[in-house]
C-alpha cells in the first residue's frame, strides 16, 4: 500500500517530534500504517463519511490518551492518506476537532488528490521520510465525483 500525507499532516508530525513527550509518535505510526494493505484498514477506527470505496477514518492508537489520526483509504488504488494528528496529552494535547475542521481537511485531501499536491511517505531505517509526490497520483474515478464534505 502507497501512504501519502497532505502538508497539514506533514507539519503537526514535524512540530510533535521536537518534543520528548512524543518520542514513541513515528514508532506507532510505522507500526501502525505500514507494511499493510488498504483493505486491512477497513473495519479500523470510526468512520466518518459513508462510503465504502473511500472512507474517511477516525483512530485512536494508543487508547484514550493517545493520538487521533484522521485518514483517507482509497480501497481500489491501495492508498492511504494521512490527513491530521492530534495528542490528547503533553504539552500540545489538543480535544477533538471540530465538525467544521473535520469538513476542512475531507475537502483539502479531496483537493490535494485531484492537484497531486501530496507527500508520499515511506519508512528507511525506521523514520519517516516524506516526499513531494512528483508523478500523477491515480485518481479513481469515485474520488473524482467525490462530493465536498457536507456534514
Amino acid at each position: 500500500m502507497k501512504v501519502f500525507c497532505l502538508i497539514e499532516f506533514k507539519t503537526e508530525f514535524e512540530k510533535l517530534l521536537k518534543s520528548n513527550s512524543y518520542k514513541d509518535l513515528e514508532k506507532q505510526i510505522i507500526d501502525f500504517f505500514f507494511g499493510k494493505t488498504s483493505a486491512e484498514f477497513f473495519g479500523t477506527g470510526r468512520r466518518l463519511n459513508g462510503t465504502n470505496d473511500i472512507p474517511f477514518i477516525k483512530m485512536r492508537l494508543e487508547g484514550r490518551s493517545g493520538y487521533r489520526f484522521y485518514y483517507l483509504l482509497i480501497i481500489k488504488n491501495d492508498e492511504l492518506y494521512l490527513m491530521f494528528l492530534h495528542p490528547k496529552t503533553g504539552p500540545n494535547r489538543a480535544e477533538n476537532i471540530t465538525k467544521d475542521f473535520k469538513k476542512t481537511i475531507y475537502n483539502s485531501v479531496l483537493t490535494a488528490i485531484k492537484n497531486n499536491d501530496c507527500f508520499e511517505v515511506y519508512v528507511d531505517k525506521n523514520k519517516l521520510l516524506f516526499k513531494k509526490a512528483t508523478s500523477k497520483i491515480l485518481i479513481s474515478e469515485d474520488v473524482k465525483n467525490s462530493k465536498k464534505h457536507n456534514t
